[in-house]
């Protein structure tokens, strides 16, 4: 009798084990979310919410629903093949193809570095009145040293340790501010088009679905050494890769979605335009209380580190994989991608007028390279060639091809609303 108490003490202990086994396949995930969580997305969100109230939030809905499909695309891409996106795109792609949307992902990698070392910049000037240029070069340095000095573990425990300070300081800001619920949840689920928003709109969703964090998901997937030496053992990763992907995306959906609501319960109730980030320190001042304040500059501060560095690795990532190489710091190629990426960001930034147009501007141009990207993701994802076995079903194309044909009209709208 003993001796079968003891089996069965034996079993439900490895069973409870295996049940924990998926906390060692989160990570890639949330490095992915904190390219969406940054101080392009507090910029959009802000403008969102103080100008729009809570009709915008559906955007954040949609473009979530999106990234989850696609990040969980592209995931599985970098399980199977072995590739990120861009090396499998210059292996089995014409260069006509492969070298011009490579070049343009390598250009919106910039775009984006440019938002995230801005965001840190501003909340530096938030905290410590450090000029704009001086933060800039000064998130710059430490990103490179930080870069250039720790392994993908390292840098992926201090951006989840970033990522639950910023959850935590929107959580609790939204306990001190009143949110109109139901029109919220009306929000979040009917789409609206308010005169003047298309702007907003494309920026949302450009910072929400962001074409460096396609590459960077199908690279950082295969940092993790899974076993995946059999069929079973590869669904297995794919089964546990999706946990991490929907885990990781609710958590940026959350936030985001906190952040317009924030946005629509203070600036937008009182008819207030959130023009530039500072203005938070302002206003929320009086509205929220002084703690509020350090607490909002502290995390934008994390915000823009921590996805500075990610859009880095993004950067080193796809100039590395034109070369036919995967992402290693040591490696030439992934170092140029890394610094050619963060000093043109930099550079530019000492031509930007007015910071916070800027950050904006920033998120509409990922959002019009974006169906480029998808596009060639699905490609791939869906040709036996590359994929093999585990090549896209026609449902599963149909709906990423879905999801670029409805980045692709939106980007037409936006287009026409500017110039017509």
């Amino acid at each position: 009798m003993k001796n079968i108490l003891k089996d069965l003490k034996r079993k439900d202990h490895k069973r409870y084990l295996g049940g924990l086994d998926v906390f060692k396949y989160i990570g890639p995930g949330l490095l992915v979310t904190v390219g969406f969580i940054d101080p392009g997305n507090w910029a959009s969100n802000f403008a969102a919410g103080s100008e729009f109230g809570y009709s915008l939030l559906w955007v954040v809905t949609l473009s979530t629903i999106m990234l989850i499909i696609l990040q969980h695309n592209v995931a599985h891409l970098g399980i199977v093949t072995g590739l990120c996106l861009s090396e499998a795109a210059t292996k089995y792609t014409p260069k006509w193809v492969s070298r011009p949307i490579l070049g343009t992902a390598v250009l919106a990698s910039v775009s984006t570095s440019l938002a995230e070392i801005l965001g840190g910049a501003i909340a530096l000037k938030m905290l410590f009145n450090i000029p704009i240029i001086w933060g800039a070069i000064l998130t710059t340095l430490f990103v490179i040293i930080m870069l250039f000095t720790n392994s993908y573990r390292k840098i992926e425990r201090s951006i989840i340790a970033f990522v639950s300070v910023i959850g935590l300081s929107f959580i609790y800001e939204l306990f001190l501010v009143e949110i109109n619920w139901p029109l919220a949840v009306e929000g979040w689920v009917k789409p609206s088009f308010p005169e003047g928003s298309m702007l907003i709109i494309m920026s949302v969703l450009g910072a929400v679905i962001m074409p460096h964090n396609l590459f960077l998901h199908s690279e950082v997937i295969q940092s993790h050494e899974y076993n995946k030496k059999d069929d079973a053992s590869v669904r297995k990763v794919l089964k546990y890769e999706l946990f991490d992907t929907l885990f990781s995306m609710i958590v940026g959906w959350a936030i985001n979605s906190a952040m317009i609501l924030l946005a629509a319960a203070t600036f937008f109730k009182s008819g207030i335009l959130v023009e530039e980030l500072q203005q938070a320190k302002s206003l929320l001042e009086p509205l929220l209380g002084n703690n509020a304040v350090v607490v909002f500059a502290l995390a934008l501060l994390m915000a823009g580190i921590s996805s500075t560095i990610t859009s880095g690795m993004a950067a080193g990532s796809i100039f590395a994989g034109i070369f036919g190489e995967s992402y290693h710091i040591k490696d030439t190629h992934s170092q140029v991608g890394v610094l050619l990426s963060l000093g043109m960001a930099l550079l530019l930034i000492f031509f930007i007028g007015n910071p916070f147009k800027g950050l904006l501007i920033s998120q509409m141009v990922l959002s019009i390279q974006l169906p480029f990207t998808v596009f060639l993701q699905v490609g791939l994802t869906s040709s036996r060639k590359v994929m093999g076995q585990y090549v896209n079903s026609r449902w599963n194309s149909f709906v990423l091809y879905a999801i670029a044909g409805i980045v692709t009209v939106l980007n037409i709208m936006l287009l026409v609303s500017e110039f017509l």
